[in-house]
């Protein structure tokens, strides 16, 4: 077997590695999300201070993911990936320990910090996976990402209907995904850099490239955002829909990117990514036209469902883009995760006081009009169809077998 068999037969065990990676990232996700209510009552917070706490969470990921290649870079993929899914997982008890808004604020930076150093860790490998591959997977990977949060939420929503304190559940949560987290990272890639090669620097400003697929990435995690936080408030304040239809609405929203992201790789493949993203960017577009004109909730739901399919591989194809956009994939890769994170972080307000200064249809306007940007900017992802057969980069020949 050639050095470059060797290499992609480790890198197909190294997929299903780095897939649990992203299932239990997700699933750190969706236990926190079921139990903000509980966090609020135990801190005894209001509507604003609860909002500020979780802004938090953004500010601590933005400030932490430029170290995480500097991190990769001295410790090697393997164990870096390795000790920040531990960390991230570890942090899920943090907040639950909170008493009041100073330290829960300090516990949210430090969740956000975590959860923002592995982010980029993960998606640097899963790129590097899929350069070795020479097929796009990447979309799977945040499939998985999904599938982890939905499963998370479950378990969440069941602890929080048995009335369980959110201490003692986030910290039986913690202790089984880190297990999980640690035993799948043995097989992931170690990747190490050429011995001339010198440390990135801890803070650097995102490359020209990362900021222009980041603008992509910004438009569909709006998107995203908005369709998550306000879909339900939607259907319930806008077309007078029962509690349980409005929460559909959500949920339908959720589903339909769980699936797009899972299956997503095959059209990846088939069409290349800009055609994808471009598809994806119009099919969110005709969801967000269906919201906006929307005269029964039923036509709102199936707009909700319609933007979540669309916009749920553009994502993972701007990380993908990212990750080959340049010589070092973890630098590109924070920079449109800053990106993205701060889209995430403003879009639910933004919704919010556009609403209030004029109504939702408006404030879906103008999301309608960042998935239409997604289809229009979609070209700047180009360098995800550049043709890698065959090749595999110097830092990825270093280390051709994954096994531990």
């Amino acid at each position: 077997m050639s050095d470059l068999d060797h290499a992609r037969d480790g890198a197909g065990r190294a997929r299903y590695a780095v897939a649990a990676v992203f299932a239990v990232h997700g699933a750190v996700t969706g236990s926190f999300a079921t139990r903000v209510p509980w966090l609020q009552d135990h801190a005894s917070l209001n509507a604003g201070r609860l909002g500020i706490a979780l802004a938090c969470t953004a500010f601590g990921a933005s400030c932490s993911m430029p170290l995480a290649a500097r991190i990769s870079h001295t410790f090697g993929t393997r164990t870096a990936l390795r000790g920040l899914i531990a960390l991230w997982t570890l942090s899920l008890t943090l907040p639950a320990l909170a008493p009041d808004l100073y330290t829960l604020c300090l516990a949210m930076f430090i969740y956000g910090a975590s959860a923002g150093m592995a982010d980029v860790a993960m998606n640097a490998l899963g790129v590097e996976v899929e350069r070795r591959l020479n097929r796009s997977i990447m979309s799977g990977l945040h499939g998985m990402w999904s599938a982890g949060a939905l499963t998370g939420s479950a378990a969440g929503t069941l602890a929080a209907h048995l009335g369980s304190d959110a201490r003692l559940h986030f910290a039986l949560a913690s202790a089984a995904l880190t297990t999980l987290g640690v035993l799948a990272c043995a097989w992931v890639l170690d990747v190490r850099p050429p011995r001339n090669e010198g440390p990135p620097p801890r803070f650097t400003l995102p490359p020209r490239s990362a900021l222009l697929i980041g603008t992509v990435g910004f438009c569909a995690v709006f998107a995203e955002g908005a369709s998550l936080d306000w879909s339900a408030v939607f259907l319930r304040n806008r077309l007078d829909s029962s509690a349980g239809l409005a929460a559909a609405s959500t949920t339908g929203f959720m589903l339909t990117m769980a699936v797009a992201r899972i299956s997503g790789d095959a059209a990846v493949d088939r069409f290349g990514a800009v055609r994808t993203v471009r598809a994806g960017g119009m099919l969110g577009t005709l969801g967000g036209l269906l919201v906006i004109t929307a005269g029964h909730p039923a036509v709102a739901v199936t707009g909700f469902a319609l933007m979540g399919l669309g916009i749920a591989v553009v994502v993972p194809l701007c990380f993908a883009a990212a990750g080959r956009a340049g010589p070092n994939p973890s630098q590109a890769i924070a920079g449109v995760a800053t990106i993205t994170y701060t889209s995430g972080l403003i879009a639910p307000s933004l919704i919010g006081g556009l609403a209030q200064a004029t109504n939702l249809v408006v404030s879906f306007c103008a999301v309608t009009a960042l998935a239409c940007g997604v289809a229009v900017f979609a070209g700047v992802l180009r360098t995800a169809e550049r043709d890698s057969r065959n090749q595999i980069s110097p830092r990825a020949a270093a280390v051709p077998d994954p096994r531990p």
